[in-house]
């Protein structure tokens, strides 16, 4: 890559200068249902295979499309993105989890690694869960089962892999150092 970072460490690739495959994966993400091309994305446009892998798995997690709220989702990205010390991610996702409604103070606990506690029982268990296998720690039996009351097997499972879609967001934007509120070449 030649020229200035634009993103972070990252070079961003003038959409003139694509391969003919990066330029399609381009035209896939902002003439698709996304519109844009967000965050991560300004980099894994990169590799046009992976954007056609991601781009499904994050559409699945915009509003409105997985089993979880937009609050169980803002708990479950802060808690991710928090956790991996991500900046771009984690102040675009503060911001987006006190928009959704979430207390300001349980979203700044959450960041700054301290205990919330949330009055509705599935973004309790949303929160409890997420800090757990966010935490490197084995989820007990009674969390469990508690999980599984409270939120069934298929919010779970949204929620197991929406943490996992967070973590390789996180992780590009940490390796490419993207600070918080970066905007990327205007496109």
């Amino acid at each position: 890559m030649s020229g200035a970072a634009t993103f972070g460490r990252y070079t961003e690739i003038p959409v003139d200068q694509m391969t003919p495959e990066q330029r399609e994966g381009y035209r896939f993400l902002v003439d698709g249902p996304r519109g844009r091309l967000p965050g991560p994305y300004k980099v894994w446009v990169h590799n046009p295979k992976l954007v056609h892998a991601a781009a499904p798995l994050g559409q699945h997690f915009t509003p409105g499309q997985s089993s979880l709220t937009e609050r169980e989702r803002e708990i479950a990205v802060v808690v991710m993105t928090s956790r991996w010390r991500s900046a771009y991610p984690t102040a675009a996702h503060e911001n987006r989890g006190k928009e959704v409604g979430l207390p300001a103070a349980m979203v700044e606990a959450i960041i700054a690694g301290l205990p919330a506690a949330f009055a509705d029982a599935r973004e309790q268990v949303v929160y409890e869960v997420a800090m757990a296998l966010a935490g490197d720690r084995l989820v007990p039996q009674g969390l469990h089962d508690r999980a599984v009351a409270v939120l069934g097997h298929e919010r779970i499972t949204d929620l197991i892999v929406l943490m996992g879609y967070y973590t390789a967001v996180s992780l590009t934007m940490n390796f490419y150092a993207v600070p918080a509120g970066t905007p990327g070449l205007t496109r």
